[in-house]
């Protein structure tokens, strides 16, 4: 009976931390070996702040399929799946699969943990400065895992004027037809008056 297996195993307390390596803070692509120490650290931090046990896993793959057929593989043992420092744009394909194809929480860190933390330090700014959210401007600079979930939280929390700048200056609708999938979703939603531009314009 496969639902006694929260009661009867160490399931439901047990989250699986993994990454291929491939976009880890202030260092790239590493690889899998070099990320292993920073995998350690956030099981550490999940045990210490949560008491959830969690097991780092790196793998030797930056192959889309080959990591979401790891990670479903090795979805029994844990009640929840951590992805951690993994490129854009195969982060977003990798989480979305996993939600969609699995019966547990999947959360990937770098796109909504660090939103969830960069909004709270939004909101404590507000309280500071006397602002209201929806009155404010924000420039998001980067139009990676972070940076792109960073806007859609500060949107969904009540920011109107947002404006995403990447390498190719600021993302805009107008030319969303030459910007890869991820960057040209976000344009559509971001960026109302369809500035263009570098960082200094923004």
């Amino acid at each position: 009976d496969k639902s006694l297996v929260y009661d009867l195993t160490t399931k439901k307390n047990t989250v699986a931390v993994i990454s291929d390596g491939s976009a880890v803070l202030g260092l790239g692509n590493i690889g899998a070996e070099a990320a292993m120490p920073v995998m350690e650290g956030k099981a550490a931090l999940f045990k210490r702040f949560a008491k959830v046990d969690s097991i780092p896993i790196v793998l030797d793959t930056q192959d889309t399929e080959e990591i979401i057929a790891a990670v479903k593989a090795v979805a029994p043992t844990f009640g929840g799946i951590n992805l951690e420092d993994i490129s854009a744009p195969r982060c977003f394909e990798i989480e979305a699969r996993l939600i969609e194809e699995l019966d547990i929480p999947v959360f990937h860190d770098d796109q909504h943990g660090t939103a969830i933390v960069v909004l709270a330090a939004l909101y404590n700014a507000l309280k500071v400065a006397g602002k209201d959210i929806g009155d404010i401007r924000v420039v998001v600079n980067g139009g990676g895992s972070a940076g792109l979930s960073v806007a859609r939280r500060f949107l969904a929390a009540g920011v109107k004027h947002i404006m995403v700048v990447d390498k190719v200056g600021i993302l805009a609708e107008k030319n969303a037809d030459q910007l890869p999938p991820h960057h040209a979703a976000i344009a559509k939603i971001t960026n109302h008056e369809n500035r263009t531009g570098t960082l200094e314009d923004a």
